[in-house]
Parts: C-alpha cells; structure tokens; sequence
C-alpha cells in the first residue's frame, strides 16, 4: 500500500519534502514566485545602507529656448 500524498495544512514540511521529489518544476517555481516580494522589501533598504544612489531620471523633453524666435521669411520655414 502506498503512502497518500501528504496535505499542506496537515504538515507544511512534510508536504514541501513531497513537492521537491514529486513535483520539483511546482515547488521551485512557488520558492522562486515567494521570493519576489521579500527581495522587494528587503533590497532597496540594504542598497541604501551600503551608500548606492539611484541615477537622475533622462530628460524626456528637450529644454526650449527663452531667446525670441527668428521671423522667417520666404521659403526657410
């Protein structure tokens, strides 16, 4: 007789030893998927204590003169 797969709130270790023989595509993609918002709570902090400062964002506009503009004649516009 076999061992029925084991539930996850009957005993979260035991069900993760199960997922990483069983099924190790499901449980490393759900390690990996958790590990996302702890490395967004955790990185930005630890790069600001160890002195890193962001870049100023790019221009998105280009300055406009303040001189007044050439009155065009002609052709030339």
């Amino acid at each position: 007789m076999s061992n029925p797969t084991p539930r996850f709130w009957a005993g979260p270790l035991r069900y993760w030893r199960w997922a990483a023989r069983e099924k190790p595509a499901f449980f490393w993609s759900c390690i990996i998927g958790g590990a996302g918002p702890v490395t967004l709570l955790t990185v930005p902090p630890t790069l600001k204590k160890l002195g890193y400062v962001r870049a100023s964002p790019i221009p998105m506009t280009y300055p406009v003169p303040t001189a007044p503009r050439k009155q065009l004649t002609g052709y030339d516009d």
